[in-house]
């Protein structure tokens, strides 16, 4: 794990806990927890959601969604092979506009 995964995982942790213990946060305690059982095994593979979220995460330019689902994919076995597929679909869909978010995508997923 690189240096860059390990800020960003530190980070979130930090925050997600700072957030779910907030008293009177029902909203954003069942939001958190549809996330999480979203992306359990299901029809879909947990890999297979993991593209999806990536995907999805890119074509909406949320850098910290990206590096989340970067993590996931890579934990769930995506090769560099898959990835480069998975952010082809992702800049057909999104656009040229995101191509700035493949390269930080590239470069975080390269920090391992």
């Amino acid at each position: 794990m690189g240096q860059k995964t390990e800020d960003f995982n530190s980070y979130r942790s930090t925050m997600n806990e700072r957030l779910l213990s907030a008293e009177n946060n029902k909203i954003i305690k069942r939001i958190f927890n549809a996330d999480t059982i979203s992306y359990q095994e299901g029809e879909l593979s947990v890999k297979t959601k993991e593209m999806l979220g990536l995907v999805a995460s890119m074509v909406l330019r949320c850098d910290d969604c990206i590096r989340y689902h970067l993590i996931k994919c890579r934990e769930n076995g995506l090769t560099e092979a898959e990835l480069m597929e998975v952010m082809g679909i992702a800049n057909l869909v999104g656009g040229t506009i995101v191509i700035p978010h493949t390269r930080r995508a590239i470069e975080f997923w390269d920090d391992h």
